[in-house]
């Protein structure tokens, strides 16, 4: 016992004194021990699966972004969402976002009902598209977002002919 230092230093250990220095201008340091911290990190230790809880809201404009990465990536889709001037400054004002342009959800915790505006591209079919684009989107939701898919609505706004030039009289 007489090798082990007490917990409590005498002020002569912790303190350094300048040169010259006044009273009032000796400063202290604080000593960090790590016997201090071995307590507690095997109390940590010993305490195994740490549960901490809380709540998760995703953002309707999140859910809105992985409908619309899920719609685009099924063949047969032209764009998600139709290039009006209103969409366009919609999005440049703030009111929403290109990623989520198109669609419209409205979410709960553990459903969502999702309505989105496609334009396909001409030669597809229109009824195999719109089940892949459905099976896609609850797929896609249930994976990365939890949710599951309750409905979803598709429009079809219009078709892409991929042989002619936006634009150009011929």
């Amino acid at each position: 016992m007489a090798n082990e230092k007490s917990d409590t230093v005498s002020k002569a250990e912790d303190t350094k004194i300048q040169p010259g220095a006044l009273p009032q201008q000796v400063r202290t340091r604080p000593i960090v021990r790590e016997l201090e911290m071995l307590p507690k990190l095997e109390a940590i230790k010993s305490m195994g699966t740490l549960v901490v809880g809380g709540t998760t809201t995703i953002s309707d404009e999140v859910i809105g972004a992985i409908v619309n990465q899920a719609t685009t990536e099924v063949e047969g889709v032209a764009q998600v969402g139709s290039s009006s001037l209103r969409s366009i400054l919609a999005e440049r004002v703030g009111g929403t976002e290109r990623r989520a342009r198109g669609v419209n959800v409205e979410a709960g915790r553990k459903e969502a009902i999702v309505d989105i505006t496609v334009r396909l591209t001409y030669g597809y079919s229109v009824p195999q598209t719109v089940i892949q684009i459905r099976h896609s989107v609850a797929d896609k939701l249930l994976k990365l977002a939890g949710l599951t898919a309750k409905e979803v609505k598709i429009r079809i706004a219009s078709l892409d002919f991929p042989d002619r030039l936006r634009g150009r009289v011929q």
